[in-house]
């Protein structure tokens, strides 16, 4: 059978690399992360004045991190799979629950994610909210934007691994080997 066409080639290389360079840009939210709990760390056991931010900035850096390292991890094949019986199943049977999943699973519940905390966020900014979890009080509404824009990039790689899939559901054949994470 025929390879896919160039055109659904090309828009799985361009989704792959946005998605490859947002995961990586994401990545630097660990710094916020690194320099708070080194800071509480320092402050609270080398001069027993524990602050009271940290940990607010700690959540809200992880969290973010989290949530918009999902795109890169499904991009990556990061997600977790159950193997016991995915490996005994041929490409093409792979291939066709693999779409399945993603077109009466995976898009409803991420326009539904979309939605619903998009609403959210925006109601968030309207108000300009804040945190109450400490005197310090900063921005919840960025943070709550990380949802909305988590589904956003979730369904923009989903485009890409739709196309792999349908491809491997019509021919049996992967396009893309998905590099082996060791934990």
């Amino acid at each position: 059978m025929a390879g896919p066409s160039p055109s659904a080639l090309a828009v799985i290389r361009a989704v792959d690399a946005f998605i490859d360079w947002s995961g990586k840009l994401v990545a630097w939210t660990c710094l916020p992360l690194i320099v708070a709990n080194t800071y509480e760390v320092v402050s609270r056991y080398g001069f027993n004045e524990p602050t009271e931010w940290a940990s607010e900035v700690t959540m809200f850096a992880y969290g973010t991190m989290f949530m918009l390292g999902a795109s890169y991890a499904l991009l990556k094949g990061a997600h977790i799979r159950t193997d016991m019986l995915w490996e005994k199943f041929s490409n093409f049977t792979k291939g066709r629950i693999d779409l399945f999943a993603y077109l009466v699973l995976f898009y409803p519940s991420m326009l539904a994610l979309f939605y619903f905390t998009g609403i959210r966020f925006l109601e968030s900014m309207a108000i300009n909210e804040h945190s109450a979890n400490t005197a310090w009080q900063p921005l919840v509404w960025p943070f709550r934007g990380a949802i909305p824009l988590t589904a956003l990039l979730l369904m923009i790689q989903g485009v890409s691994e739709v196309l792999k899939v349908w491809h491997m559901a019509r021919t049996g054949e992967v396009l893309v080997q998905h590099e082996k994470i060791e934990i």
